[in-house]
C-alpha cells in the first residue's frame, strides 16, 4: 500500500468547477506513494496542471499544493462583491449579454484577469527547462478545428489563456500567426498522448461533467444548457471509446508483441468525476469565482478524492478500477 504509484494524470476543464479538481489534486499530494509521469489538461484542466507542476518544480509535493492554493485564492472574488450577492447573478449576466455580443464589442481591448495571475505566479523560463513532469496543453485550432497540444518546454502565458479562451467571452489567442479558442472544443481532456507517449500504465481522469446525465430537457433553456455540455464532453468520449476498442481488441490477440500492443492490453484506467451536487450545478456557475463557492469545490474535490483512495488505492499499479465499457461502449 505504501509503493510509491507514478501516474498519467487527464485533467478535463471546467471554469471556476476547476476548483473541485484543486481539491482533488491537494488531497492526493498529501499520500507519500503519489507520483506523477505526466499531465495533459485544458481551460482550468491547463491551469491546474500548469500550477501543479510549477509548485512541484519549486517544492515537491507541498510546493505543488502551495501553488494550487495561491493561484485559486487570487482569483477569489473580494468579499464585499460576494456579500452582495452579485456572483450567483454575474454569471448568468455575461452569459445571456455574451449571447447578443461579442467579445470584440465588450471586450474591445482583451482585458483578461488570468493573465495577470498566470504571470505573477509561473516562471514560464525556468518551468521549460526544468519541469517536473511532462504537460500536454490543449487547444483549438479555430480555422481548421484542429487540436494543438502545447508541452511544458514551450508553455508561456498566451498557451494557457488559448486554452481556457471561450469565444464568447475572449478575443482569440494568436500564437505564432495562428488563432485559438479553448482547448474544449478539440480535447476535454485529452488522453492520446498519455496513451501513446508514456511509460507508465496508470492512467487516471479527474471529470467535471457526469459521464451520464438522466433525462431529457424539454425547455428551451434546458436545451441550450445541455447541448454546450455535450459540446465539450463528445470529443472526450469518442476518444475514450477507441482506446476501451483498441484494448478489447488487444487482449484478445496475445499473440501480437510489439510495443504499442503490449502498452493498450496493459493500461489500467482510474477516475475520480463529480458528485451529485457538481454535476448538478448550472454552467453559469463556472464563472462563479466567489470565495465560498470555489472553496466548496475544492472540499468536495477532497472528499471524493478521499473517497477514491480508500476505496482503490490497492488497485493502484494492479488493474483498472473503473467498469470502462458501462461508460464507453
Amino acid at each position: 500500500m505504501s509503493k510509491r504509484v507514478e501516474l498519467n494524470l487527464a485533467l478535463q476543464g471546467g471554469g471556476a468547477h476547476g476548483a473541485f479538481t484543486w481539491g482533488v489534486l491537494d488531497r492526493l499530494l498529501e499520500e507519500p506513494w503519489f507520483a506523477i509521469e505526466a499531465v495533459s489538461g485544458t481551460s482550468a484542466g491547463a491551469m491546474n496542471a500548469v500550477m501543479l507542476a510549477e509548485g512541484w518544480r519549486k517544492a515537491g509535493a507541498e510546493g505543488a499544493r502551495e501553488q494550487l492554493h495561491n493561484f485559486w485564492t487570487h482569483l477569489m472574488l473580494p468579499e464585499e462583491v460576494a456579500s452582495a450577492g452579485m456572483a450567483g447573478s454575474a454569471g448568468r449576466f455575461w452569459q445571456n449579454l455574451s449571447s447578443h455580443l461579442s467579445p470584440y464589442d465588450l471586450n474591445p481591448f482583451d482585458i483578461n484577469p488570468l493573465r495577470d495571475a498566470l504571470e505573477r505566479q509561473i516562471d514560464f523560463d525556468a518551468l521549460n527547462r526544468h519541469s517536473p513532469f511532462q504537460l500536454h496543453i490543449a487547444a483549438t485550432e479555430i480555422e481548421t478545428g484542429r487540436l494543438r497540444l502545447f508541452g511544458e518546454s514551450e508553455l508561456q502565458v498566451e498557451h494557457l489563456l488559448a486554452s481556457a479562451c471561450l469565444p464568447n467571452l475572449h478575443q482569440a489567442v494568436e500564437i505564432d500567426g495562428r488563432y485559438y479558442w479553448d482547448g474544449g472544443f478539440a480535447g476535454n481532456p485529452v488522453l492520446y498522448p498519455l496513451v501513446m507517449e508514456g511509460r507508465q500504465r496508470d492512467l487516471l481522469m479527474i471529470l467535471l461533467q457526469p459521464l451520464e446525465k438522466s433525462g431529457v430537457p424539454t425547455t428551451a433553456q434546458g436545451i441550450a444548457d445541455r447541448v454546450a455540455e455535450l459540446g465539450f464532453l463528445t470529443t472526450f468520449m469518442r476518444e475514450m471509446r477507441a482506446i476501451v476498442l483498441m484494448q478489447q481488441k488487444m487482449r484478445k490477440r496475445p499473440w501480437l508483441l510489439g510495443a504499442l500492443e503490449r502498452r493498450f492490453r496493459y493500461l489500467r484506467f482510474h477516475l475520480i468525476g463529480p458528485d451529485e451536487t457538481l454535476a448538478s450545478l448550472h454552467r453559469s456557475t463556472k464563472l462563479d469565482t466567489s470565495r465560498a463557492f470555489l472553496y466548496q469545490l475544492r472540499d468536495r474535490g477532497r472528499e471524493r478524492a478521499g473517497r477514491f483512495i480508500a476505496l482503490h488505492r490497492a488497485k493502484l499499479g494492479v488493474r483498472t478500477s473503473c467498469v470502462l465499457q458501462r461508460y464507453f461502449l
